[in-house]
């Protein structure tokens, strides 16, 4: 299944808040991202019919096994290359703040040598 970019960004930030909470609302992914509530509807309309979470009776939602999978897929691109960029040296805002535009476009294929690249170094 192909994701855009902002799917990609829902289901990170979906990832990260289930760390911090007992229980994700999408008034707690509007917060964090700083967007419109309608906007974070959609968005997680859009992720629940893609069948990338659940939504339960509460408001609580939840990643599927394929949500989570595609999220920690994008989490983990987003620490490897934050890493290479504060290796290079950016600083810490910089390197986060680009690794997130970065780690939506950038190919399977580069990733994997980046990724080689990190853990080499």
């Amino acid at each position: 299944m192909k994701y855009c970019e902002s799917e990609e960004m829902y289901l990170k930030t979906i990832l990260l808040l289930s760390k911090e909470l007992t229980h994700v609302r999408a008034t707690d992914v509007a917060q964090k991202l700083g967007y419109s509530r309608p906007s974070v509807s959609r968005a997680v309309n859009i992720l629940k019919s893609n069948g990338c979470i659940s939504v339960g009776s509460g408001g609580q939602i939840t990643l599927t096994a394929a949500g989570k999978a595609k999220a920690e897929e994008i989490f983990n691109k987003h620490k490897v290359i934050t890493k290479l960029l504060t290796v290079a040296g950016a600083d810490e805002k910089l390197a986060e703040d680009n690794a997130c535009r970065i780690e939506h476009v950038i190919s399977d294929e580069l990733f994997e040598v980046l990724k080689e690249f990190a853990e080499r170094h």
